[in-house]
């Protein structure tokens, strides 16, 4: 079977890395005011140089930053939007791992101005990796518009700004429109639109959570479909778009359970992406069977290879993961990553960055025995 020349890739991965311990000191020293703006952007650029490096030793054929420049993969992009604020709210949001569970707190946001874009956020850093990048293709992980909603939906809006929630979606998908067609222009081919909230929007107690705010928790998701589509729209077919589904990822811990049978119809029959990145590394993903719906021409990223814990998984397991997905859609739209990324936030989670480079390679051989 022919290796893919366009993304994703048989062997791909979803963004952040775990962050090299020189860069997580110049972050501290940083935000201690004794490491000034300028050197901190240069040990950036360092980790950066080394990370793409590592990637193509792999035999990857993307490559991203790592998300070494955020400290959230997704608050870090919602907040350079114009018309959203910082509020002082503290949100709690709990979490669940193989020990039992944890929490963290957010600063809320709050929708007070029209929303747009000035220059392409993370523009600057996409043109940097572009610039390092030698042999593969380099990737722009962003939050879909999505995730400016789900935490505080309509309440979240400034009544004298949006009273309307169909004219905030209209100016959001506009905003990401733009955004889409700024980072086009630089020469991005790969985007990923990471998202939670179709992935929480599976499991029961996060749609009763909903509901019980007022939401219409049955119909959510075909909102943000279609407004994922309203910002992709326009995309030239030089942009290749991914969305990655995640169920939260915070030091090896998650909010949500259940698998994709919720949503999977809507989802993959009208999302216009070109592939799904999907978490299965283990029971609380659900069964394959909702991939039945997958369409001609979508590939399926398998997250077969967990990034929560530092356990390899066996080439045996993973190929029989691999034929049991094919029962539903074809093995030439299939392709391999971790379940998430190593890093979603800057404390990343409970592996080695050993383990992690173990788990890539892991990745990239099983592709290459399955798929030639």
């Amino acid at each position: 079977m022919a290796q893919r020349t366009n993304p994703p890739f048989r062997a791909d991965h979803v963004g952040s890395l775990l962050r090299p311990a020189a860069l997580l000191e110049a972050r501290d020293r940083h935000a201690r005011g004794e490491l000034p703006d300028d050197a901190l952007r240069a040990a950036e650029d360092d980790a950066i140089r080394d990370v793409v490096t590592l990637q193509e030793g792999l035999g990857l054929q993307t490559a991203t930053d790592g998300e070494f420049r955020r400290t959230s993969w997704h608050m870090d992009f919602i907040y350079q939007l114009q018309g959203v604020s910082r509020t002082d709210e503290q949100l709690e949001v709990k979490m669940r791992n193989a020990s039992g569970g944890t929490s963290f707190t957010s600063a809320a946001l709050k929708v007070d101005g029209k929303l747009g874009v000035g220059d392409a956020i993370f523009g600057d850093a996409f043109t940097f990796l572009q610039s390092v990048v030698t042999t593969g293709t380099p990737k722009l992980t962003i939050p879909s518009p999505s995730m400016v909603h789900y935490r505080g939906g309509a309440a979240a809006l400034d009544p004298a700004v949006y009273p309307d929630e169909d004219e905030f979606w209209t100016d959001l998908s506009a905003a990401y429109a733009d955004e889409v067609a700024k980072i086009a222009a630089l020469g991005c081919t790969y985007l990923q639109l990471d998202d939670t909230s179709l992935a929480y929007l599976n499991d029961p107690a996060q749609r009763a959570q909903l509901a019980e705010q007022g939401r219409d928790a049955e119909h959510q998701h075909e909102r943000y479909i279609r407004q994922i589509n309203a910002a992709i729209g326009g995309r030239p077919d030089s942009l290749h778009v991914t969305t990655h589904m995640c169920r939260g990822n915070y030091r090896s811990s998650w909010a949500a359970e259940g698998g994709y049978d919720f949503v999977a119809e809507a989802l993959f029959t009208q999302l216009d992406v070109d592939g799904f990145f999907l978490e299965y590394d283990d029971a609380r993903s659900g069964s394959f069977e909702p991939l039945r719906f997958v369409p001609p021409g979508k590939q399926v990223v398998l997250g077969l290879v967990t990034s929560k814990s530092p356990q390899l998984e066996s080439k045996d397991d993973l190929k029989r993961r691999i034929d049991e997905a094919a029962r539903y859609v074809p093995l030439e739209q299939l392709c391999l990553s971790p379940q998430c990324g190593f890093s979603s936030t800057v404390e990343g989670n409970d592996l080695t960055q050993d383990e992690e480079i173990a788990k890539l390679a892991l990745i990239v051989e099983v592709a290459q025995e399955v798929w030639g």
